[in-house]
């Protein structure tokens, strides 16, 4: 009898710690991001060099080269979609917040639970549930959901990498989404529809088209798509380039592809994008229209049109790097010029003394 109420109290007292736990999570067994605590599990990979870089925001730095590239993309979106009264049909989403749950990041996008992409060699996790967002699109169900039909996120995104000229761990992307109704994809034609007749609730189709989608519906996406993407394109590199089209795969568009231009002799891909996935929009409560999504890699496009050498510069607090871009616009032809590789100092101050025949330089640093 005894033994039987210890044992009672005992399970009695596990429960209360981890119930407490749960709520007053002790430092080790927790961590903390934005002011907002996080119980470790066996998911959890976050590090402090990571942490340290959420909330630094370069996408909302005035006179940075990731806003002065945002900027860009944002007006010519501003200029593109107008309504009948001149205002932009485009919004701009950039301060929402880097932490997101697996739902939104992956099931949300019809991303497989054995995909690669959920990995813990890939993603930042603070637990099971929760992680630092791997790209944009994790916040397009929850922007359609409140009713918007044009809307572009912009922010920064997590993904484990090693680092290099040309890789880093944190970097910036903008994702656009565009919704069409049967009325406004088909204005003077009553005869067209959107959706072929029947059950396709499986959505099974293939890179030409979604099975529930009509063909005439593809063809008309695809064709606002890709000419708007185009002209996004030459309002980043100007008129004269070269530019390509490839079919690609993603889980959350079908038919899908990347946009490829020809850089410093090279091919290289500059965005991907595709028809969204009709079961993203129905599971967001939009049964009765279609669009496409894109989304872009923000350092890439500012170290080709600024010549930015290696992508670490950009986290770069040196007004050597910064103070290049201070009397830019989101207009401007300007190029980077190389600074020291050397930390800054209060004072740098050189000069020459003669030496009997030999000139010496001499530096002292204050």
């Amino acid at each position: 009898m005894i033994l039987k109420k210890l044992s009672h109290n005992l399970h009695l007292g596990r429960k209360f710690l981890r119930q407490y736990s749960e709520i007053h999570p002790l430092p080790e067994q927790s961590s903390t991001v934005l002011n907002q605590n996080f119980i470790k599990d066996d998911y959890t990979n976050i590090t402090e060099k990571i942490v340290s870089r959420i909330g630094r925001n370069l996408h909302l730095q005035k006179d940075h080269p990731i806003n002065l590239v945002m900027q860009k993309v944002l007006n010519y979106f501003y200029n593109t979609f107008k309504n009948s009264r001149g205002n932009p049909q485009f919004s701009m989403y950039n301060n929402l917040s880097p932490v997101v749950t697996t739902e939104q990041n992956f099931d949300s996008l019809l991303i497989p639970t054995d995909h690669v992409s959920r990995s813990k060699s890939d993603c930042y996790y603070l637990n099971r549930k929760y992680l630092l967002r791997a790209h944009m699109t994790a916040h397009q169900s929850e922007l359609m959901k409140s009713g918007l039909d044009n809307f572009l996120m912009a922010g920064d995104v997590y993904r484990r990498d090693e680092i290099d000229r040309t890789h880093y761990p944190v970097f910036h992307q903008i994702d656009g989404v565009r919704l069409r109704s049967r009325n406004q994809l088909f204005p003077n034609d009553d005869s067209l529809e959107i959706f072929e007749l029947g059950d396709y609730t499986e959505n099974i189709g293939s890179q030409d088209k979604q099975t529930c989608h009509t063909l005439e519906t593809v063809k008309l996406l695809e064709f606002e798509l890709k000419s708007v993407l185009v002209g996004l394109a030459k309002s980043l590199f100007g008129e004269d380039f070269k530019y390509r089209w490839v079919d690609t795969h993603f889980p959350f568009t079908q038919p899908s592809w990347e946009l490829e231009v020809f850089h410093d002799d090279q091919w290289m891909e500059v965005l991907g994008c595709g028809i969204m996935r009709q079961p993203i929009l129905t599971n967001a409560g939009i049964p009765n229209k279609v669009g496409w999504a894109f989304g872009l890699g923000i350092e890439r496009i500012a170290m080709c049109l600024y010549k930015i050498p290696d992508i670490r510069l950009f986290w770069s607090n040196d007004s050597g790097f910064l103070n290049q871009f201070k009397f830019c616009d989101e207009n401007s032809h300007f190029i980077y010029k190389p600074i020291s590789q050397y930390p800054q100092c209060i004072n740098d101050i050189s000069f020459w003394l003669p030496q009997e025949k030999n000139i010496v330089k001499m530096t002292f640093m204050i």
